[in-house]
């Protein structure tokens, strides 16, 4: 085995250490991924408003801590989980790899924060120092105490082969330090401290199955000596701190455990991932890497290209953590520039940003694919057979507009677009008949849309959207009598056409008492679309019901959980749990999603006060009891329903966990 040397937990670059392995492309590879691992590294290292008298950054260091065991167990042992926010005194890590070449060696990067005090001094008469909160220099600056962190890291690098026989531990070591900064004039000094911080990395291999095998990477804080009742900042001294680890290697190849292979399932799941939770995180075919951080993640995380840098909060969006900084007011901005240097590097970020840099914060179209026509046609016309006569048929008949999957589609996205129209083949014989039939544009699930819907339809005629460059093109209408054939549009790989979720799941509704001023309900041709006013009259999300397997659900229902395979990870998490139904929405898009709470949750009925639930599709649920029967029968489900929850286990149970 051969791992590089250690300088206060920081690998020395430069050493010309010889490890006699052949080159080894995931160290490249780490580099590559160092914004998503330093976007972990830092994560709530300092939150909004970023001043030190903020409640939320007097109590830090919340994800990866561990902790010196005799300190953390003082009250009994961890328990294991997932969740890398619960405090512990170790990591363990377990995922799968293939080998592909003889003489396979593993590279294993451990990173994590060693915390320091900062504490300002004043300067006395004597010639002495004195600790003090703060401290105001002549040149009108002022400097705060408070805890900061210094980023570690240590490589180590071993064949394979050397770890299928009792594996090998490698000791880690933080060394304890001080740093003196004077400050300008009489004023004073800050001091640094670090106290040591020692740990150790084991890893080990077991064959599975011939080129399979399951690796296990087991960090533990080796501190000994505190005592078990101090404080928890005393104890942070001597932790390792949002602690996480770059997995690769040459020679090898890595496993989803999130969407393994059929093959190796039953393997993912006996996976056992503690504190932490391993995803991979290369980006092929850059090369192996996995990243195990104690923050969930999906596989090949990214953060995104039109971030200019990082805020510390990487779940937040970035726009309005933008806006919300530049309207500190000029004392908050200077208490949080003497908090830290980063806080003080957040400011000077934001109020120098340029506006078209700010602008593309705002959104991005991230797998726009533009739909080629079929050849010898310019539009892809979808139409319903028989006459649209009424309202009523104006209904019947099926419009929409195709959208790449996953698109954010913007006003100028969409003018460049072209666009698969499915049009009503008979005349609408009203304005209100006309604009039934042509509802706005609906977009692929989580797209931000920009619409613009003209005020009146021209009956007996449906307009095709296309690009800037050739003229708006009229379909003539389609006589009632001959219904004509449909025309597929050619288009680029990738899902099926969007499909209206009111198609799949038909929902009954149970009438609520109405209010005494409240008009009757208007029919779905008479409703406002979604941005104007009424839009939402009718709709009563705590008894209205959707047909789930044929059978109605709505709140009160009973149902389990379901995640599809493209469930965020999260999710994942929560396959095969019970729950129950509190209410059905709709969204703008026209997809239906039912807000639960699960019943094994302590803090459900809160949840259920303040209106906290989980959101799920009809098709992520098994229906365990029905709601309420509506006063109507409801339309018989899709005969495809029936199908969408004949899951197996390795559909169901990815987490990687125990």
């Amino acid at each position: 085995m051969a791992y590089g040397p250690v300088e206060s937990g920081t690998v020395c670059p430069g050493t010309g250490m010889d490890t006699g392995l052949p080159p080894d492309p995931s160290r490249g590879v780490f580099e590559q991924i160092t914004a998503v691992a330093d976007a972990v590294l830092y994560e709530g290292y300092l939150l909004y408003p970023y001043r030190r008298s903020s409640t939320k950054n007097r109590v830090r260091w919340q994800f990866g801590v561990l902790f010196p065991r005799q300190w953390v167990e003082a009250d009994g042992p961890v328990v294991p989980g997932v969740s890398g926010s619960a405090d512990s005194w170790y990591q363990r890590t377990e995922c799968l790899l293939r080998v592909r070449r003889p003489a396979a060696n593993v590279r294993v990067r451990l990173r994590h924060l060693q915390t320091q005090r900062k504490q300002v001094e004043e300067a006395g008469p004597d010639g002495g120092h004195r600790p003090v909160a703060s401290l105001r220099t002549d040149d009108g600056t002022v400097h705060l105490t408070f805890d900061e962190a210094v980023p570690r890291e240590t490589e180590i690098v071993v064949p394979l082969d050397d770890l299928l026989h009792g594996g090998s531990t490698v000791p880690v070591e933080a060394a304890a330090g001080e740093d003196i900064e004077p400050l300008p004039g009489p004023a004073g000094r800050v001091v640094r401290r670090r106290e040591e911080v020692r740990a150790s990395v084991t890893l080990r291999a077991e064959r599975l199955v011939d080129d399979v095998f399951r690796l296990r990477v087991r960090t533990a804080n080796a501190v000994d000596g505190l005592e078990p009742r101090a404080p928890r900042d005393e104890a942070l001294r001597r932790a390792l701190v949002a602690t996480h680890t770059l997995i690769g290697g040459d020679g090898v190849e890595f496993v989803s455990l999130i969407d393994p292979p059929a093959d190796l399932a039953d393997h993912a799941r006996a996976c056992r991932n503690e504190f932490t939770f391993p995803v991979l995180a290369d980006e092929p075919p850059a090369g192996p890497v996995v990243l195990s951080a104690p923050i969930i993640l999906p596989d090949h995380p990214q953060v995104a290209p039109e971030s200019p840098g990082d805020l510390h909060d990487a779940a937040e969006i970035d726009e309005i953590l933008t806006l919300r900084t530049m309207l500190l007011t000029d004392e908050e901005k200077r208490e949080a520039r003497a908090t830290d240097p980063r806080a003080a590097a957040i400011l000077d970020r934001v109020d120098t940003m340029p506006p078209e840099v700010f602008a593309r914060l705002h959104g991005a179209v991230r797998s726009l694919t533009p739909v080629t026509a079929a050849p010898g046609a310019a539009t892809s016309v979808n139409a319903a057979s028989g006459a649209a006569t009424s309202a009523a048929a104006a209904r019947a008949a099926t419009t929409s507009v195709t959208a790449a999957s996953g698109a954010a589609t913007s006003a100028a996205a969409a003018r460049a677009a072209t666009t698969s129209v499915t049009a009503a083949p008979a005349a609408a014989t009203s304005a209100a008949a006309a604009r039934a039939a042509t509802p706005p544009a609906a977009t692929a699930p989580g797209a931000a849309t920009s619409v613009a819907a003209a005020s009146e339809a021209t009956p007996a005629a449906a307009t095709s959207a296309t690009a800037p460059s050739a003229p708006a093109a009229v379909l003539p209408p389609t006589p009632a009598a001959t219904p004509p054939t449909p025309v597929a549009a050619a288009q680029a790989p990738g899902p099926a056409p969007y499909t209206d979720p009111a198609a799949l799941f038909p929902v009954a509704t149970t009438p609520a008492p109405a209010p005494p001023f409240a008009a009757a309900a208007a029919s779905a041709a008479e409703r406002p679309v979604w941005w104007q006013e009424g839009a939402d009259d009718g709709f009563s999300p705590t008894t209205e019901t959707v047909l789930v397997d044929g059978v109605p659900v709505g709140g009160g229902s009973r149902v389990r959980l379901r995640p599809r395979r493209s469930a965020d990870a999260q999710d994942m998490f929560l396959a095969g749990r019970t729950a129950e139904v509190a209410a059905v929405f709709h969204d703008v898009d026209g997809s239906v999603h039912l807000a639960v709470t699960l019943d094994d949750d302590p803090a459900s009925e809160l949840h259920t006060w303040y209106g906290r639930f989980l959101y799920f599709r009809p098709d992520e649920l098994e229906p365990l009891e029905p709601a309420t029967p509506p006063d109507e029968p409801s339309k018989p489900a899709p005969a495809a329903a029936s199908a969408r929850h004949s899951t197996t286990d390795s559909e169901t149970h990815r987490s990687g966990g125990r």
